[in-house]
């Protein structure tokens, strides 16, 4: 049986989208296009595409000006989060595209990395933009607790942020949040259906999807088994980043320990289910680390490391 074709995406572009949100701000499409630095036929043109393209009339046009419909405004709500979130994903890849000139090199656990710097990185461009500042130009590479503490004692990053049971003795650090891990498993498979909680003799027992070796989740859950003298076991399918570990999970594969932030969306669409455990901590620390004093260095470092903290 051949399958469907895909189904158009109704989802304007970008630059349709802040096309929208800048009508609604400024309330013409002239002066939107103005504040976008476009024609207005060029602006009006995009706007009949956008239009188009969702089967929607968004803007009435006016002798005084334009507004938007009620469906306009609507998706202009839904835009305006959308385009935080590019702002936020455009940032960090600026950030991962950098090298050693850059003006700061920063390195993060995959789970900051990915759930947390983005926003951090913004915060801080804000900030610096706000004070009349030059923006800090960031390098930024993900990789493992391991791999960040190495980088940070080699002096290859400026700063680091690692997740894990235990602090580093050998460099200064500071807690800037809490996280828990929680163990998932793919919505109807067996072990997603039990409602007792597993104790730590069972966990131990569970062939588990897990970070490699070097991973501050992994640490976390090997350091909360040790507690009652168990380790791992099973044969583990050990993957490098917490994303590949959930896609792993959501597409059937063996339960895993994640944070319970990454997985929220998954749990209440039900993609993913809880797996309730017994007697294991599995609270976590995410903290800055840098080499030198007691504070961390003045400038970009320190002001990234506050923002971190709130």
């Amino acid at each position: 049986m051949t399958a469907a074709p895909p189904r158009p995406s109704r989802v304007p572009d970008l630059e349709g989208l802040r096309l929208l949100v800048a009508i609604a701000r400024e309330g013409s499409i002239g002066a939107a296009a103005r504040t976008l630095g476009v024609t207005q036929q060029s602006a009006s043109e995009r706007l009949r595409s956008v239009e188009a393209q969702v089967g929607l009339t968004l803007v009435q046009r006016g002798a005084r000006g334009s507004g938007l419909t009620a469906s306009g405004t609507v998706l202009v709500e839904w835009s305006a989060r959308l385009l935080d979130l590019a702002e936020e994903i455009d940032h960090a890849i600026e950030g991962l595209r950098g090298d050693r000139s850059r003006e700061l090199a920063v390195w993060a656990s995959m789970t900051v990395a990915e759930s947390l710097l983005p926003r951090w990185l913004v915060l801080l461009r804000e900030r610096q933009l706000a004070e009349g500042l030059t923006p800090t130009s960031v390098g930024l590479v993900a990789a493992n607790s391991d791999a960040v503490l190495t980088a940070v004692r080699d002096q290859q990053a400026d700063l680091g942020f690692v997740e894990g049971a235990r602090p580093p003795r050998d460099l200064r650090w500071s807690a800037v949040s809490t996280d828990e891990l929680v163990l998932v498993a793919a919505a109807g498979t067996p072990i997603a259906r039990r409602r007792s909680p597993l104790t730590p003799g069972e966990v131990a027992g569970l062939t588990l999807t897990t970070r490699e070796q070097g991973s501050g989740t992994r640490q976390v859950v090997e350091h909360a088994l040790a507690e009652h003298g168990l380790a791992l076991g099973g044969t583990l399918v050990e993957l490098t980043t917490g994303s590949a570990v959930r896609a792993a999970v959501v597409a059937g594969g063996p339960p895993a320990f994640l944070s319970r932030a990454v997985v929220a969306g998954d749990l209440d669409a039900g993609r993913l289910a809880l797996v309730p455990t017994l007697d294991l901590r599995l609270r976590r620390t995410l903290r800055a680390v840098w080499a030198g004093g007691r504070q961390p260095p003045p400038g970009p470092v320190r002001e990234l490391v506050g923002i971190a903290r709130t």
